[in-house]
């Protein structure tokens, strides 16, 4: 079984995207809940335990068609594939895109984290589980394109504060070649010959961790506690991906029909049997005599079936789940049901984080203001992003805590709003 991230995986509370896919400019966002704001255990969590900090569990985007949604949980899902898995990625041009223009064509793409957790990257699970050395973590990467192509690492580096006070102090650093500077709690002594290794388009943690550098695995195992269903490499996870998951893992499939049978949709049961080939998925419908296969079940049953496994590892686990278009064809009256599991502390016992992005607005009526980002493109193609706390500084009338949110955004008094005619 794979090491447990989540004792190091805390709050994702800032994310910042420079040169990426559809966004051209720097965009920040931090989603900081202010000290002001009433307490509202169960949709706040603390950034770190005992952090006075506390950031929203679920974050989810809105904005129309193209702008820009899909690119702020790409850009989430990159990283965690970059710190986990790039070593073993074939080929020199890495699975991301720059902006689309000429001037942006040899710009660096900018990425960073900003995040809570343990500071303890040594010892056992249970060591580090027992730690009190909390605080907050920045993960930066920037890729330098050449001609458009991305295939180059010009800096990458880790940073952490304690209790998430004072100055960044160095995890890790490397900046352009194959220098790599570590610290006290992420030692280099005897791993000469493997920073040799490190290519200039893989992460310095996904190499030095095949070679059982403990504080890169431990940083490795939080990367992997990033469940996405948006993938980064180009490939689309089809309907017989998401069976043979099922087949391999019967566990989720009786979560599953348990919560399929609470949401009521008309589906009693699904169960996965083995035929010449390869798994199958039947489902068993109240009054009907046979049951149906996969293919004849209806767009929203099986879209929900395609999302639950990310959602539920996430909520056993802990650390972030990361859903692209959650709302596809599930039922408006369901997805505030999922959402609500992130507040339940039963369901969710390691205060998982989920980032979603959405076209069903009428959610909103479900959310606070601390909840909501919105994505918008302008003229240029160019995405911005930003939290709905934010609206006030963008000469734009200020959320309310008070407002009906569902109303003033389809009203367009926030903007992200598509343009008709």
């Amino acid at each position: 079984m794979e090491e447990d991230g989540s004792i190091l995986a805390g709050m994702l509370y800032r994310l910042e995207i420079e040169n990426f896919y559809s966004i051209r400019d720097p965009q920040v966002l931090d989603l900081r809940v202010s000290k002001s704001v009433p307490e509202f255990p169960e949709r706040f969590a603390e950034i770190f335990p005992s952090s006075e900090e506390r950031v929203a569990k679920v974050i989810a985007l809105f904005g129309p068609n193209g702008s820009g949604k899909s690119t702020v949980l790409k850009a989430l899902a990159f990283m965690s594939w970059f710190v986990r898995e790039s070593f073993q990625h074939k080929g020199p041009d890495l699975p991301c895109e720059r902006f689309n223009d000429g001037e942006s064509a040899n710009r660096p793409i900018r990425l960073a984290i900003e995040l809570g957790g343990l500071l303890d990257l040594s010892g056992s699970d249970e060591e580090r589980a027992a730690s009190e050395d909390v605080g907050t973590y920045r993960y930066e990467l920037h890729l330098q394109p050449k001609d458009g192509l991305v295939r180059t690492v010009s800096h990458e580096a880790l940073r952490m504060k304690r209790k998430g006070q004072g100055k960044w102090q160095r995890v890790f650093e490397r900046n352009g070649d194959r220098s790599l500077r570590g610290s006290k709690i992420f030692p280099l002594a005897g791993f000469a010959q493997v920073i040799d290794k490190i290519r200039d388009n893989a992460s310095a943690v996904a190499t030095l961790a095949l070679f059982e550098h403990q504080a890169s695995k431990v940083i490795s195992a939080a990367a992997a506690a990033v469940f996405r269903n948006i993938l980064i490499d180009r490939i689309d996870l089809g309907d017989q991906a998401v069976i043979q998951y099922l087949a391999q893992n019967p566990e989720v499939v009786i979560a599953l029909n348990r919560e399929l049978q609470r949401i009521d949709i008309g589906v009693e049961e699904m169960r996965i049997v083995q035929s010449a080939t390869g798994p199958v998925a039947l489902f068993k419908h109240g009054g009907l005599h046979a049951e149906m296969p996969w293919a004849l079940e209806s767009h929203g049953t099986r879209s929900f079936i395609r999302v639950f496994p990310w959602i539920l590892l996430a909520l056993q686990r802990g650390g972030v789940a990361v859903v692209d278009e959650l709302d596809q064809s599930i039922h408006p009256l369901i997805l505030p049901e999922i959402i609500r599991w992130f507040y339940d502390r039963e369901r969710n016992p390691r205060g998982a984080q989920l980032w979603m992005s959405c076209h069903s607005a009428s959610l909103l009526d479900d959310l606070t203001k601390e909840e909501v980002v919105l994505c918008e493109k302008d003229s240029g193609g160019r995405s911005r992003m930003y939290s709905l706390m934010d609206v006030g500084a963008l000469h734009r009338k200020a959320a309310r805590r008070s407002d009906n949110l569902y109303k003033k955004y389809l009203g367009g008094v926030y903007g992200a709003v598509p343009q008709v005619g």
